[in-house]
C-alpha cells in the first residue's frame, strides 16, 4: 500500500540538539601503515550478477585470510585529490584506530627502517607516516581520535600496561601542533585476544590496563576525551541479523574468547567522558561462507528489519550509557553496512538507504557521533580505495552535512515502509525545516503532502537500479567534474500540494 506523510512544520517538537559533527569517519592504522586488508569486490560482484564465494576451511576464518584479503601500500594522505573531497565534506571527527593499532609498534626513530617488525607487534608505524596523519588532520579543519598499542610486543597479560609507547604517540602529536583530542584505551576490545591482547588476555586485565589507561591520560593530557569501551558484541543486538536470537551476535564464533559490555565496564575506576560502542547490520559476502546465518540478502537490504538494525543497536546500548557513563554523549565508533569490510553492494546506492536512516534515526534516539567506517578504504568507503571517487554514499552524507541541523525535532509520522521521516532544523539557520524521506518501497511512490513551498533534493540509483555505483540528485548524475569540482547539488523549487516520492528513494525537503 502507497504511505500518505503530511508535513506540519510550524507544529513540531523539538527532541534535543545534537553534536554538529554527527557524520564523521575512521581511517584504518592499516591504511596509514600499510599492510593486509579486506579484497575488494569485483565489478560483477558489487553489481550483483557474480556471486561471492569462499570455500570454509575448517582451520578456521584464518586460514581463509589468503582469499578474502590483500596487501595493500600506505594511503597517500597528501593526495590532493583526497583532501580536496575531504574538505568539502566540512568538518568531522577521524579516528585512526581499528584491530591494527593495537598491535602496531611507533618506530620514531627508524629502528625498523630495514622492514622488520619487532616481536609481539604485527606493524610499524614511522614517524612520517604519523606527521602525514597529523598534516591531513590540519589541513582538513578535522578532529583526531585514536586508540593504542595492547599486545604482546608491550606486556604479557600478568604485567600492568605500560604507557610507553602511548606516550610516543601523544608527544609527537602534542609537539607538532596537532595535540589527540579523543581516544579510547583500544579497539573491540570483548574480543580479546584477538583484537591482538596478550595471550590469556581476561576482562578483569582489561579493566586493570583500561584504569592504567585512563589515570594516565587525565595527568598528562587533560584535554583529551576519554573514549569507551567500544565493544561490539555486548549487546543482544551485535553483528546485526546474528543478534536477533538474543545472544551476543555471533561474537564468540569469530573469536576465541569474548567478554560482554558489563564485564568490560562494570568495576572501571576511571569513567569514560564518552560512552561508545561498534555497530555492523551483519556480517559481509566475504564471510557469509563462515557464518551464512549472520548475513543478509540483498533483497533484504531495503527492509524493515534491516533498517531499524542500526536503531537496535542503539536502543541497546543506551542502558549500558545510562548505568556506566550517565548523561554523555554515545559515540558509535566503528559503523557500517557489515562487518568484513562491508556488502558488496556497500559501494552502491543500495546502501544509501541504509547510511542516511542511521543518521536520522540515531539523531532521533540520542545525541552523539556516528564514525562510519571508512573515509577511503574497502567497499564501505565513503571514497574509493587508491584512486579516491566518491561513491554515493559521499553525495548522501555530503547533502546531510549541508542540509541538516543542529536541533532534531519528531517527525510525528511512525516509521514504516515507504515512509522514514526525520526532521531537523536548517544547517544554513534560516527559519524552517528540513525533512528527511526515505521510501523504501520497491513498488509504491509515497505521497507527501507541503503546507508551503520549498526545495527538493531526491536521491536515486541512476537508471532506477538500485546498485547502481552512480547516484542521480533530480535526475542528475553525481560525479565530479574537472580538477575534481563538486557536480551541481542544489534543489529544485517545489510548490505547496501534493508530490509523490519515487519507491527507493531519499529525498530531502527544506520547507
Amino acid at each position: 500500500m502507497a504511505e500518505f506523510v503530511k508535513l506540519n512544520p510550524s507544529e513540531l517538537t523539538a527532541l534535543r540538539e545534537v553534536n554538529p559533527l554527527l557524520m564523521s569517519y575512521n581511517v584504518e592504522f592499516a591504511e596509514v601503515t600499510g599492510g593486509t586488508f579486506w579484497k575488494a569486490y569485483t565489478p560483477g560482484q558489487i553489481a550483483g550478477t557474480e556471486p561471492f564465494y569462499v570455500k570454509p576451511s575448517k582451520d578456521g576464518i584464518a586460514a581463509m585470510y589468503k582469499d578474502l584479503m590483500q596487501v595493500y601500500p600506505p594511503i597517500d594522505l597528501y593526495n590532493p585529490k583526497l583532501r580536496k573531497l575531504t574538505k568539502d565534506l566540512g568538518t568531522a571527527w577521524m579516528r585512526v584506530s581499528g584491530t591494527w593499532a593495537t598491535k602496531t609498534y611507533y618506530d620514531f626513530d627508524g629502528e625498523y627502517a630495514d622492514g622488520t617488525v619487532p616481536e609481539g607487534y604485527l606493524n610499524v608505524l614511522t614517524k612520517e607516516q604519523w606527521i602525514g596523519v597529523l598534516d591531513f588532520v590540519r589541513d582538513c579543519g578535522l578532529k583526531l581520535k585514536v586508540s593504542v598499542a595492547n599486545c604482546p610486543g608491550l606486556h604479557s597479560a600478568e604485567e600492568p600496561w605500560p604507557s610507553t609507547e602511548a606516550e610516543k604517540l601523544f608527544k609527537l602529536s602534542k609537539e607538532y601542533g596537532v595535540p589527540i583530542q579523543a581516544a579510547e584505551f583500544a579497539n573491540e576490545p570483548n574480543m580479546l585476544e584477538d583484537t591482538g591482547f596478550p595471550e590469556g588476555y581476561t576482562a578483569e586485565h582489561y579493566r586493570r590496563d583500561a584504569d592504567l589507561f585512563a589515570s594516565w591520560l587525565k595527568e598528562n593530557y587533560p584535554e583529551c576525551l576519554y573514549v569507551g569501551v567500544s565493544d561490539t558484541g555486548g549487546a543482544p543486538v551485535s553483528f546485526g541479523k546474528l543478534g536477533k536470537d538474543g545472544g551476543t551476535g555471533g561474537v564468540e564464533q569469530l573469536s576465541r574468547h569474548s567478554a560482554t559490555c558489563d564485564e568490560l565496564m562494570n568495576g572501571l575506576q576511571v569513567p569514560v567522558d564518552v560512552f561508545s560502542y561498534h555497530y555492523y547490520n551483519g556480517l559481509s559476502d566475504r564471510l557469509a561462507s563462515v557464518m551464512p546465518a549472520g548475513h543478509w540478502d540483498p533483497s533484504e537490504a531495503n527492509g524493515e528489519e534491516y533498517l531499524d538494525v542500526a536503531m537496535a543497536f542503539c536502543r541497546a546500548y543506551i542502558p549500558f550509557r545510562d548505568k556506566y557513563a550517565p548523561g554523555t554523549e554515545m559515540w558509535v565508533t566503528e559503523s557500517g553496512d557489515a562487518g568484513g569490510g562491508g556488502d558488496s553492494w556497500a559501494s552502491t546506492y543500495l546502501d544509501v538507504l541504509r547510511t542516511l536512516n542511521e543518521l536520522g534515526g540515531f539523531a532521533a534516539l540520542t545525541n552523539g557521533v556516528i564514525f562510519h567506517n571508512t573515509l577511503a578504504a574497502s567497499d564501505y568507503g565513503f571514497l574509493e580505495r587508491i584512486v579516491f571517487n566518491p561513491r554515493p554514499n559521499y553525495f548522501a552524507v555530503l547533502l546531510w552535512q549541508r542540509l541538516m541541523g543542529q536541533t532534531v525535532y519528531a517527525s510525528g509520522e511512525p516509521v514504516r515502509k515507504g515512509a522514514h521521516v526525520y526532521v531537523h532544523s536548517r544547517k544554513d539557520g534560516k527559519e524552517g525545516k528540513v525533512y528527511l524521506i526515505i521510501n523504501n518501497s520497491e513498488t509504491e511512490s509515497t505521497t507527501v503532502e507541503l503546507p508551503v513551498d520549498g526545495t527538493i533534493y531526491t536521491l536515486n540509483g541512476k537508471g532506477g537500479d538500485k546498485r547502481a555505483t552512480v547516484m542521480t540528485l533530480n535526475g542528475r548524475d553525481l560525479v565530479l567534474g574537472e580538477n575534481w569540482e563538486l557536480p551541481d547539488l542544489s534543489g529544485a523549487p517545489v510548490a505547496a500540494g501534493k508530490i509523490e516520492l519515487a519507491p527507493m528513494s531519499c529525498t530531502f525537503l527544506v520547507v
